[in-house]
């Protein structure tokens, strides 16, 4: 039986110029985006569909100000588990966390790191002692972030085969 045939997914430059747009200028409208690539607006929100449905868009959002919503503290959080037997309990209870932004798996002195919002040094430490009481947590480390001088979701767009996913 001979091999499977994949198709090759692509980014052109139009693709990768209006990703850029709608990374640096969210609300900007499909006729902008169209000037900006010389096409019509059908063909942009054609071009728009086909880049969510791949996967390549996955959501559009505001970005908030979380000091002016009262979240004063940002801290990374890295925490050791005992084991991996309440693996699905942890994530499940760490991903129902309003206060936690992130979380990652990962290498070096800990098995996740969480990066969390909170608005007070009061509201740190319970963060951290629920998190402690998890079942299979061994203990976390805790960074606070004392200034921020770069924080982004932008990814740079160029013309490129897109990677298969599972």
């Amino acid at each position: 039986m001979p091999p499977k045939k994949t198709s090759v997914e692509r980014l052109d430059e139009t693709d990768a110029t209006i990703l850029r747009l709608l990374q640096t200028r969210g609300r900007i409208k499909r006729t902008e985006i169209a000037e900006a690539v010389g096409l019509s607006i059908p063909s942009v929100s054609e071009r728009m569909r086909k880049l969510e449905e791949r996967g390549v868009v996955t959501g559009y959002h505001a970005i908030l100000d979380a000091k002016r919503l009262g979240r004063d503290i940002t801290a990374f959080v890295r925490v050791r588990s005992a084991s991996s037997e309440h693996y699905a309990e942890f994530i499940q209870a760490v991903t129902d966390m309003d206060e936690v932004q992130e979380l990652h798996s990962v290498t070096g002195g800990g098995s996740h790191l969480l990066k969390v919002r909170v608005a007070n040094t009061a509201s740190l430490e319970a963060l951290l002692g629920s998190l402690q009481a998890l079942p299979g947590v061994r203990g976390t480390e805790t960074s606070l972030v004392l200034s921020t001088l770069k924080e982004t979701s932008y990814l740079h767009a160029a013309p490129m085969t897109l990677v298969p996913t599972d």
